[in-house]
């Protein structure tokens, strides 16, 4: 029996897709990336724009923002095991001091260190970059901070309220 082969002309293959160019961004957040030419912003430090709703003399901020700022340095170092939690005592409600207490033993549990001992050298300590502050109440201190760790920066948020004649911090949020 013989096969008879058919041959068949060349087709042209014609692509079904047509090239798509690529584009910059492929499902992604869109980013600007053109090159900023001003120089950058400085961040003010004590002496940054605050927002209050109550009228409060230059020198009772400047007090106020010192104060908490160094709360808040304090209080991120406790959290990471690094100081004492008793050093918050007079200035953290009862809840807050104990919720700061278990987040330090969980972190130094974590780490394998002891809580208010530190971790040693070369551990990376956290740093209060920024602080702002609002005075909502003639007893009332909403506070955000910026909390540089490493390479990476975190939120923090506190409120603060005037009880027994101090700031006390009733809340305490770490973003």
């Amino acid at each position: 029996m013989t096969t008879i082969r058919q041959t068949q002309p060349h087709a042209e293959v014609i692509p079904i897709r047509r090239s798509v160019p690529v584009a910059s961004v492929q499902g992604a957040l869109a980013l600007d990336l053109t090159p900023r030419l001003d120089p950058p912003e400085v961040d003010g430090g004590l002496d940054a724009p605050h927002f209050d709703l109550v009228a409060v003399d230059g020198a009772r901020r400047h007090r106020l923002d010192a104060f908490v700022h160094r709360y808040l340095s304090a209080a991120v170092e406790i959290a990471m095991g690094d100081r004492p939690l008793s050093q918050l005592l007079r200035h953290t409600e009862h809840r807050l001091y104990q919720e700061l207490g278990r987040r330090a033993a969980t972190v130094s549990a974590a780490a394998g260190t002891t809580p208010a001992t530190g971790r040693g050298r070369g551990a990376i300590r956290p740093t209060v970059a920024s602080v702002r502050t609002s005075l909502v109440a003639a007893d009332a201190l909403e506070v955000s901070a910026r909390v540089r760790h490493g390479q990476r920066s975190r939120a923090l948020a506190a409120r603060f309220e005037a009880r027994d004649g101090r700031w006390q911090c009733v809340a305490l949020v770490f973003g």
